[in-house]
């Protein structure tokens, strides 16, 4: 049996989320402060999370320094996974990329990705329908609006413009095809929309080092296992742009084995989503959980691989 740390992307965010760390989590604040030239602390209050660089670099510091921290004391993941943003905390957690150029890299992904949709696009989560239902439907409403998230069986989320969005929720309400909410996401994340912020951030990724990861880390793009440096390079840079697979990723760790999933702070929505498929697993979250309760979950999983 094998265990995986999965981060979450942009919507998990909370506002006081890097005040809450462990004191042992300082010294990535320090490295994440000088790497921007400006205190990362700043980016956690209400007003700073209303930007999508703030709330991306917030994510990914939490991740990072938590997973790091529970790695300090207890055996490291077999696995690591990471939905959106979350992808960049699980490359550095697996020493394929560099924390600080992880932080540079998130900062530019949020400037750009905020300053080609600056408002009136967003993306919204339908919980009811399959992917044939919510597919018909953007057939039929038209506009700039595309699947971008396939979060659960029934729970997929689609990405663009509000008025495009609104009117798919109103289809799928009046059919009885569930609930439609919008998500504190700003920008048209993981849809064809965001193809030219992919490629400029593309550019900036030629000129940073990746190396094969240590931990076995699983895109949440693709579903599959990625151990090239290059094939990282291009997940991780164009991963924006693309459909996250999120069902799949979690269906491709239970076959691996992984009975054990933890999810990184902030908040315990990955959590729900792996229920629904480790039914024969543990699933927790850091925050609410014990740290000695984590280690002998992790510690448990590896007497049980011998």
């Amino acid at each position: 049996m094998s265990s995986l740390f999965a981060f979450p992307g942009q919507g998990a965010q909370q506002p006081g989320m890097l005040h809450r760390l462990p004191r042992e989590a300082s010294g990535y604040l320090r490295q994440a402060s000088d790497a921007l030239g400006e205190d990362i602390l700043a980016l956690d209050s209400p007003e700073a999370l209303q930007g999508t660089r703030a709330v991306q670099l917030c994510l990914l510091v939490a991740g990072v320094a938590s997973a790091r921290w529970l790695m300090q004391r207890s055996p490291a993941p077999d696995y690591v996974a990471g939905l959106s943003i979350g992808a960049y905390a699980a490359a550095v957690v697996a020493d394929a990329l560099d924390f600080a150029d992880a932080v540079r890299l998130v900062a530019l992904r949020g400037e750009l990705m905020q300053g080609a949709y600056p408002q009136g696009y967003g993306m919204t989560a339908l919980s009811g329908p399959d992917l044939g239902q919510v597919e018909q439907l953007l057939a039929e409403v038209g506009g700039e609006v595309f699947i971008a998230n396939l979060n659960a069986e029934h729970q997929l989320v689609i990405a663009g413009s509000e008025v495009a969005m609104a009117a798919v929720a109103e289809q799928a309400r009046e059919r009885g095809l569930g609930t439609a909410s919008r998500l504190a996401v700003s920008v048209p994340s993981h849809c064809p929309l965001l193809e030219a912020p992919a490629r400029a951030l593309a550019e900036a990724f030629t000129r940073i080092e990746l190396r094969r990861p240590t931990i076995r880390y699983l895109s949440g793009s693709s579903a599959r296992l990625v151990v090239d440096p290059e094939r990282l390079r291009d997940d991780l840079a164009w991963n924006m742009a693309r459909v996250v697979d999120w069902r799949a990723t979690l269906r491709n760790a239970y076959e691996r084995g992984v009975r054990l999933h933890i999810e990184m702070p902030p908040g315990s929505v990955l959590s729900g989503l792996a229920r629904r498929i480790m039914e024969q697993g543990r699933v927790v979250a850091v925050d609410g959980t014990r740290a000695d309760t984590l280690d002998a979950l992790l510690r448990q999983e590896v007497s049980h691989s011998r």
